[in-house]
């Protein structure tokens, strides 16, 4: 399959095409020569977004997440141990709901840590609670 994906560069936000056959031989930002995936989530805020959830070929992933949060924050290395699992076929990101809580609002975030699956700008699932790594790997690929 040669076919071009459109992924968004974690760090820099520029969209990058790149041959799907090649996602994972490592490929880097055009822009900023960062690699597009560290296995590590990406932060994202009301400003990169929408770039991310809606210009990304293949799935995001986001916990929303809050600092003040004792599940959030035993989930966290959770879902960092996912991320270096579920890369490069997924994206997976973090939105802090108390720095962005429009954000939490426009998407009716009422508990958190929740994970929300988005394609092509539409939210595709949705999951709430903390949960263990492998059980973010089973549901990210059982639901995407």
């Amino acid at each position: 399959m040669n076919n071009s994906i459109q992924i968004v560069c974690p760090f820099c936000d520029a969209l990058n095409r790149t041959l799907a056959s090649r996602i994972n031989d490592n490929p880097k930002c055009g822009k900023c020569r960062k690699p597009l995936f560290t296995g590590k989530p990406a932060e994202l805020t009301a400003a990169n977004f929408d770039i991310h959830t809606s210009l990304n070929d293949i799935p995001v992933l986001i916990d929303f997440w809050a600092p003040w949060c004792g599940p959030c924050r035993m989930m966290a290395p959770q879902f960092e141990q996912a991320a270096a699992q579920l890369e490069p076929e997924f994206r997976l990101a973090k939105v802090n709901t108390e720095a962005e809580q429009m954000l939490g609002a426009k998407y009716n975030i009422r508990g958190i840590p929740t994970m929300a699956m988005f394609l092509k700008g539409k939210e595709i699932n949705r999951q709430s609670g903390a949960i263990q790594s492998a059980d973010i790997v089973r549901w990210a690929k059982k639901n995407n």
